[in-house]
């Protein structure tokens, strides 16, 4: 089935509401790191700021952010630990023009939606929650991402622990349904156990058979990839041929692994620093069109905060689709508290889900 891209309908500026309003107010930053008084703060809407006469849409926003208007006129949206002395901060708390901006929360809502309905029976994602149509809708929305978009996935640990999620998602990368990957040292390391051992966690991945000092295996395949210096190296020096980070490495997939308190090791790639990793995870997450969170609480909340609601793709604005996945309703729901029709929550085994999605959109055979 052919995917329908939802429609967004940007705001209608001939309003009065528009016309009337003033430019948005401007300060200068004057101490490198701490935005002016009355700074304004971005959310996962699209945002509009009146700049000389004109409303101008924040292109790249994410929560908690501020926003710099820049000499060649763009609306650059950064941390504001970046912000720099002398950087001009846009200003104003009220969203719907009284200060120039106008915070946009309607884009893709369509008039289906509007039916005025006070009660709506179970609004939220649980165990109860019948997903056939999420999944069906997933797989056509891969299908079209594929060729038309940037397919990005937040990977927990569980997902290498069995011998047919590893495989399907190994099969997904390999056949062009992932243009990146976020994840921690835990991923990597046992799925290179897995490649390494056949273990994870010293449990044989396929039986879950606990093996003779098996809680020695990823310390020792650590140990391995740091010998060799680097995980491309590993994989060559030890000729592996499957898992999930083969398949990274073989199609030259962009990933970042970063560090936790806890990690052991960590493998040589492992970002320590959590302001450096959260900066190159931002390079994955701003060409990403849908992401893929999978059991993984910390990591799907922090790519959740980094990412829009929307993404604007050659002047056209279309929704940026965000699923979580886990057995927890927490981290399911967390998402879908932010108030985004693009967070999708589905309560499941994220094992069970990957090797559905791949042979969903044909990449394993039923």
């Amino acid at each position: 089935m052919k995917y329908t891209m939802p429609k967004y309908n940007p705001p209608k500026f001939s309003e009065d509401k528009f016309t009337r309003a003033p430019d948005v107010k401007i300060a200068a930053c004057g101490i490198d790191g701490v935005a002016p008084d009355n700074y304004h703060s971005t959310s996962m809407y699209p945002e509009y700021f009146k700049v000389n006469g004109v409303w101008k849409l924040a292109e790249e926003s994410r929560m908690d952010c501020a926003v710099i208007l820049r000499e060649n006129g763009v609306l650059d949206v950064v941390e504001m630990r970046c912000i720099r002395a002398r950087d001009m901060v846009l200003l104003g708390r009220s969203e719907n023009c009284e200060e120039g901006v106008y915070l946009h929360v309607d884009g893709f809502a369509g008039e289906d939606r509007k039916n005025g309905d006070q009660f709506v029976f179970r609004q939220g994602r649980s165990r109860e929650t019948a997903f056939s149509i999420d999944y069906d809708h997933l797989y056509d929305l891969l299908a079209h991402e594929r060729e038309n978009g940037n397919i990005v996935w937040v990977v927990g640990p569980a997902v290498s622990f069995d011998y047919d999620s590893r495989r399907s998602m190994q099969l997904l990368i390999e056949n062009g349904f992932a243009n990146g990957l976020l994840a921690g040292n835990a991923l990597a390391t046992h799925d290179l156990e897995a490649s390494y051992m056949k273990t994870a966690l010293g449990q044989d991945i396929y039986t879950q058979e606990s093996m003779p000092n098996g809680h020695y295996n990823h310390l020792d395949t650590i140990n391995a990839v740091r010998r060799s210096g680097s995980i491309p190296r590993f994989i060559n020096d030890n000729n592996i041929s499957d898992g999930i980070v083969y398949a990274l490495v073989k199609k030259g997939i962009p990933y970042v692994l970063t560090s936790s308190i806890r990690d052991d090791g960590p493998l040589p790639e492992v970002i320590h620093s959590a302001y450096e990793g959260q900066a190159a995870m931002r390079d994955i997450v701003r060409k990403a069109t849908t992401i893929i969170c999978l059991a993984t609480q910390l990591h799907t909340i922090a790519v959740g905060n980094m990412t829009p609601c929307f993404r604007v793709i050659d002047g056209e604005v279309r929704p940026l689709f965000i699923y979580s996945i886990d057995l927890s309703e927490f981290a399911t729901n967390k998402l879908a508290d932010r108030g985004s029709l693009s967070a999708i929550g589905m309560v499941t085994n994220v094992q069970d889900f990957v090797v559905n999605v791949a042979k969903g959109v044909g990449v394993m055979k039923v």
